[in-house]
């Protein structure tokens, strides 16, 4: 369990949105259901049952959800201080290329997206592979509700309140063995559902890939999320099963997984392979290194606008040096971007 405590990475008086404001964006409803009603309930139960977050739309979460909801860790960790993002913001502006490169083609185009059934593969460089039905995969880990910021390559920041469990748990369940030295993550690929994948935006090769290695991986703050805003995850937020690694530029944070392998050598990840002079294997939140078309000192956090841009100065590590800066101890961050 993680204990609270005052760290560097916790938001300081000068970064309170107005209480007024804030309370507005966040006020807190009732409690999760209980697990003997999420158990008697149908699949789609949840729908009907109030959020715990003010501005939330109802999901349809598998009975799977409902049951591990009602024992969850609220706030496990949090970001002290500072507003949540307003769901609606959080869920129609969004970088899921598989649905399209504008950003609310995700959230028009994902609802054919089906998410039950569901598998994740875990394969490579462990004792226990296999292909898991996701409830199966589920079934060792107590969800905790992990309030992190997102930094976005394209220097925009939102702070999202994400239900998962830490990727080290997985790692201990399933033993990688001593070859292992990264953590590969690879998405959906299927282009009947996912129209950006029949498009013109031919630089992607799919499927997209992900990875990280095997100790950041071990960070408690690594995280793979199945739900959202007291809920489970919308389809253009990486349903059913994502990564969140709140360090690193959002782009690593890869979405709808299917197919998780330990591997010995590090792996080319998607954008990566496409443009490496400008998308690194590492993508740490780093203000001194800029991306060759923009400046990354500063980030406009959402929701902003025309004459309130709400624009701030970017925090190396995107605030979380004191939990994973000796990850990099003698590594030039400079190249190693």
């Amino acid at each position: 369990m993680l204990i609270k405590s005052t760290k560097s990475s916790d938001c300081h008086e000068s970064d309170v949105t107005p209480e007024s404001l804030y309370l507005s964006r966040r006020s807190l409803l009732c409690g999760a259901v209980t697990g003997l009603a999420a158990s008697t309930l149908p699949s789609w139960a949840s729908a009907q049952e109030p959020s715990r977050y003010a501005d939330v739309e109802p999901g349809r979460a598998p009975t799977w959800f409902a049951e591990k909801l009602s024992h969850a860790q609220w706030q496990a960790v949090n970001v002290k201080d500072e507003a949540i993002t307003p769901f609606k913001d959080a869920t129609h502006y969004n970088n899921f290329y598989e649905f399209g490169t504008d950003k609310g083609d995700p959230a028009a185009n994902a609802g054919a997206l089906k998410t039950e059934p569901w598998s994740v593969v875990i394969d490579g460089e462990v004792a226990k592979p296999g292909r898991y039905a996701l409830e199966d995969f589920m079934k060792p880990y107590q969800l905790e509700e992990r309030i992190y910021r997102l930094r976005c390559v394209e220097a925009w920041s939102m702070v999202i309140p994400w239900l998962g469990f830490p990727i080290s748990a997985l790692l201990k369940q399933v033993e990688p063995t001593s070859k292992a030295r990264f953590i590969r993550f690879e998405t959906l690929q299927d282009p009947k559902v996912m129209p950006g994948q029949r498009s013109g935006f031919a630089l992607i090769d799919w499927p997209y890939v992900e990875g990280l290695r095997l100790d950041e991986a071990m960070n408690p703050l690594a995280i793979l999320a199945v739900g959202m805003y007291g809920r489970e995850l919308p389809n253009q937020n990486g349903a059913p099963l994502r990564l969140v690694v709140p360090w690193k530029y959002g782009f690593k944070s890869i979405k709808s997984i299917v197919r998780i392998s330990l591997v010995s050598e590090q792996p080319k990840t998607t954008w990566q392979s496409i443009a490496a002079d400008e998308y690194g294997f590492y993508a740490n939140v780093n203000p001194t290194v800029d991306h060759p078309r923009w400046t990354q000192a500063r980030e406009r956090r959402l929701p902003s606008g025309l004459f309130s841009p709400n624009v701030r100065e970017t925090r190396m590590f995107n605030g979380y040096s004191e939990e994973v800066a000796s990850l990099y101890t003698g590594l030039d961050l400079r190249k190693n971007y």
